[in-house]
């Protein structure tokens, strides 16, 4: 299936100052499958997966000379490793810490050689070994975009109306409506990428909802590669949990049972580095950038995918298919997650992106907007209402109180328009925004 951030991987292959490229994701969004295809355009593609080729760790242990590691590895697995020819992807790196080491002398004594590394859990190695800084590059992968979604589901017509429809004109309620459809299509299936290849060949929901299902599993048996054997209860439970608080500030205290945080908040840190939970943290949002006025004690929590967050609430999502609509105004947080994810699916790959919102709390009055976002050096507001949601109190104190901020923008079921300072966006057309 196709994916935006090949893109990337493209001009990275042929950039003249090319460094060993490291891709970061959660298990199953689709790192592997990437680099396979770009394989493709390779003379000779040869992966190394070190959790099935354990073997291949022992060849960095005498040294990490890099023509020396790829003679060896050519010896041991019978292939060709030819420089400006090859692509040599180590799969699973986190297994063999000293190849992700090495990473750093391919950059300094073999540069030629088209080097890319990838891991589910690799955010742990790179905190062991130290991330060889200057020496590497990243790209980011998050799971499937709505737009993504909608290309491997053939609607290419679709995609092109969206993206150049000039804002703020609408669509007829007739095309409107479908293309709601087609989200509330995206809210049962996700992003992850087996789940909707699977809904592509198959159409079957049941199908769907197993494999997410198994990834669910999936990431709970990881759960003991990470965890100290004291911590794994608590990422058990924290792992339970946090899907019931989507949408709402996180707090410890509303997790049920006699749990203390300070149990509980390094193994909420220890899914965040697995990649599974995104942290939406607090900001004041009076100026750029958005991270140095953040409160690290106020946040919300995003899940991996919409889909699995879900299904690890043991929803069975058929709703979303047989009344899309009346779905869309009563899963209000899976929306605003939903939104979220978007966020970060159009984000720059190679960077990481914090995901940041605004609360206010007073006796008199509480206020809060969903997300804040950096758009051409401005601090834009974001509100999320899964149905009209016409009432936006919160954002115009938001604005009234940021003098900075030229506009607001409202993600509904609603058409596009515009009225005074609050340009309002319908829920398929978030990638027109980033």
């Amino acid at each position: 299936m196709k994916r935006n951030i090949f893109q990337a991987l493209k001009q990275w292959a042929i950039k003249s100052q090319r460094k060993p490229l490291i891709l970061r994701g959660a298990r199953q969004v689709g790192k592997t499958h990437l680099v396979t295809r770009l394989g493709q355009t390779f003379q000779q593609f040869v992966m190394i997966n070190f959790e099935r080729q354990p073997q291949a760790a022992e060849v960095f242990k005498q040294d990490l000379d890099p023509k020396r590691i790829t003679r060896d590895l050519s010896l041991m697995f019978n292939v060709k490793i030819v420089p400006q020819e090859t692509l040599l992807f180590f799969d699973e790196i986190q297994q063999a810490p000293q190849a992700l080491t090495a990473l750093r002398y391919f950059y300094e004594d073999y540069p030629e050689l088209h080097v890319i590394a990838a891991g589910s859990l690799l955010d742990f190695a790179l905190e062991q070994v130290g991330v060889p800084v200057g020496r590497v590059e990243f790209l980011y992968v998050y799971p499937m975009s709505f737009m993504e979604f909608l290309m491997a589901m053939e609607r290419q017509q679709a995609i092109d109306a969206i993206l150049n429809q000039a804002f703020p004109s609408a669509f007829p309620p007739i095309i409107h409506e479908r293309f709601l459809t087609y989200v509330a299509e995206y809210l049962a299936i996700g992003g992850m990428p087996e789940v909707i290849k699977n809904w592509r060949e198959f159409n079957d929901l049941k199908k769907c909802h197993l494999i997410k299902q198994n990834l669910i599993d999936a990431y709970r048996q990881d759960f003991e590669k990470y965890s100290k054997q004291h911590q794994i209860k608590y990422v058990n439970l924290l792992f339970d949990q946090i899907p019931y608080q989507l949408g709402k500030p996180f707090k410890f205290s509303n997790i049920p049972g006699e749990y203390r945080k300070r149990d509980l908040a390094p193994c909420l840190d220890l899914l965040t580095k697995a990649q599974v939970v995104k942290p939406i943290y607090h900001s004041n949002g009076q100026g750029l950038p958005l991270g140095a006025q953040v409160d690290f004690d106020k946040f919300k929590t995003l899940f991996i995918d919409v889909a699995l967050a879900q299904t690890a609430l043991g929803y069975f999502p058929k709703d979303w298919l047989l009344q899309p609509g009346q779905t869309l105004i009563n899963k209000g947080e899976i929306v605003e997650s939903f939104v979220g994810q978007e966020l970060l699916a159009y984000s720059d790959p190679q960077t990481p992106f914090s995901l940041y919102y605004w609360q206010r709390q007073q006796r008199s009055s509480n206020a809060e907007v969903d997300y804040l976002i950096e758009q051409q050096g401005q601090v834009i507001p974001i509100e999320v209402k899964s149905g009209a949601g016409s009432t936006l109190k919160s954002m115009h104190l938001f604005l009234a109180t940021h003098p900075a901020s030229p506009y607001g923008v409202r993600f509904s079921t609603l058409s596009a328009s515009q009225y005074e300072n609050i340009r309002s966006y319908p829920l398929y057309a978030i990638a027109t925004l980033c």
